[in-house]
């Protein structure tokens, strides 16, 4: 039995703890400096008249919009996203003059590098959204996809078709790159959007929510579409969460802290996505020279985001431990590692005692937890312990184990072979996602634009009454 199978990481019935903010650098489990919390950024605060009305009036405003954007065709819903690329590339100072203010702001209040990073836009970034919506305005157009339809032998003819959610919320912290990837998903999908990205980005949020909105005023359409609550902060966000019969579902975006805060106290239907405690786990039988490259992938190439793993799981027998974990030490990368990895490396590996904490954490950072296991029922049997359901991958060259390990591990999306890093909508082809749900009703996995699409049947007769 692996070693790591006692640790009091998780409670004993499978359910993940609530790690909260750890120190030595790291942030907590959503990601976040100590001095802003996803918990104390989006819960606690009273909803006082004003700002509940506030909330309502914005609502209102964007299920008007939603019936808009319901009836809008694929070509002007397509020009609408061409316009808004085409405005943050020729508008790039204002969003990196606000962006700037933001990152100031965060050097202040002393978050993490893996935070500042995923506030940080750059001329790329911002080119990289626009190719985005230019590839979203390729897509075809989920709405009025018939699902299934068939006549019946009263004559009835019957259809399933795609339709817009309506009004969708977004709570999101320090990732101004996603105010535009959800405002373009809602927007191909028929869907009005009401944003909350929180403090951090509060400037960069504005500029880019501003931009929107004037490229599809220049559109026809109403800059209602995607709206933006910072404003109203805390209390706003909770006025979101309670916005029942007027927001349509609520997607929480970020980790552990801000989804179970939004989970906890929302009163609007909530799509769980993100938090990202992802493994792999090395068979015996894996290449080790394509062992490595893939696991300096999943860690290195983007740290701060839920895909990248956390944990490796290693076979006892295989044969590349000491090439993998001293090229992974080489590239920056922090191991945490058991008694058994510790003691099967040479000194000059740099290395840290692993902790219970360790099996249960989003880094989000250079660091990554190992661990060797006896079996791959040790690595499904830690896995299965720790795992957020999000991606979870098996290295290998044996055919049985890898079908094995598809079948039995749960987790919205299973990788073999490959890097951690593939599980994005972009990745998939679905041209964006508004956040990678690990839940299993609705929608799982990257939520692209079919996603944010519910169905209604549509029944046509020439007089037909029920016997």
């Amino acid at each position: 039995m692996t070693t790591v199978t006692q640790h009091s990481g998780k409670p004993a019935d499978g359910r993940r703890g609530d790690i909260g903010t750890t120190t030595g650098g790291r942030q907590d489990a959503a990601g976040n400096a100590p001095a802003e919390s996803a918990d104390n950024e989006n819960a606690g605060a009273v909803v006082d008249d004003a700002t509940a009305t506030a909330v309502e009036r914005i609502a209102d405003a964007a299920k008007a919009a939603a019936k808009v954007l319901a009836r809008a065709n694929r070509a002007t819903k397509d020009a609408a996203l061409r316009a808004i690329g085409t405005a943050l590339v020729e508008h790039q100072d204002r969003i990196l003059a606000a962006n700037q203010r933001d990152l100031a702001d965060a050097d202040v209040n002393g978050v993490t590098a893996s935070l500042k990073d995923r506030l940080r836009l750059t001329p790329e970034r911002i080119a990289g959204l626009a190719a985005a919506l230019e590839n979203l305005a390729s897509q075809p157009d989920p709405v009025g996809t018939v699902v299934r339809g068939q006549t019946l032998p009263n004559g009835l003819r019957l259809r399933q078709v795609h339709v817009p959610l309506g009004v969708v919320g977004a709570i999101y912290e320090a990732r101004p790159n996603v105010t535009v990837d959800i405002a373009g998903l809602a927007l191909k999908s028929g869907n009005a959007v009401i944003l909350r990205g929180g403090t951090a980005a509060a400037h960069s949020n504005a500029a880019l929510v501003e931009l929107i909105g004037e490229a599809l005023t220049g559109q026809g359409l109403p800059a209602t579409a995607v709206q933006t609550i910072d404003a109203y902060g805390r209390a706003g966000a909770n006025a979101l969460m309670r916005a029942r019969g007027r927001v349509d579902v609520l997607i929480p975006r970020g980790g552990r802290s801000l989804i179970q805060t939004v989970v906890r106290n929302a009163q609007v239907p909530v799509i769980e996505t993100g938090e990202g405690n992802v493994h792999i786990y090395v068979d015996a039988s894996a290449d080790p020279e394509t062992v490595t490259p893939i696991v300096l992938n999943a860690k290195t190439q983007r740290p701060s985001v839920c895909n990248t793993v956390e944990t490796l799981l290693v076979h006892r027998d295989f044969a590349g431990l000491e090439s993998v974990l001293r090229a992974a030490a080489d590239a920056g990368v922090r191991l945490h590692v058991d008694e058994r990895i510790a003691a099967a490396l040479p000194a000059d590996v740099p290395t840290q005692a692993a902790t219970a904490e360790d099996w249960a954490t989003e880094y989000m950072d250079l660091d990554l937890a190992v661990a060797a296991v006896d079996s791959m029922d040790a690595a499904i049997e830690h896995i299965d312990r720790y795992t957020t359901r999000h991606t979870e991958a098996i290295l290998t060259n044996d055919l049985a184990n890898a079908e094995r390990f598809i079948a039995e591990v749960d987790a919205a999306a299973v990788l073999v072979n490959a890097s951690t890093r593939f599980t994005d909508g972009g990745e998939f082809g679905l041209g964006a996602e508004v956040g990678i749900s690990t839940q299993k009703m609705h929608a799982r996995g990257p939520m692209g634009l079919t996603e944010l699409t519910t169905t209604k049947w549509i029944v046509q007769g020439d007089g037909q009454v029920r016997a």
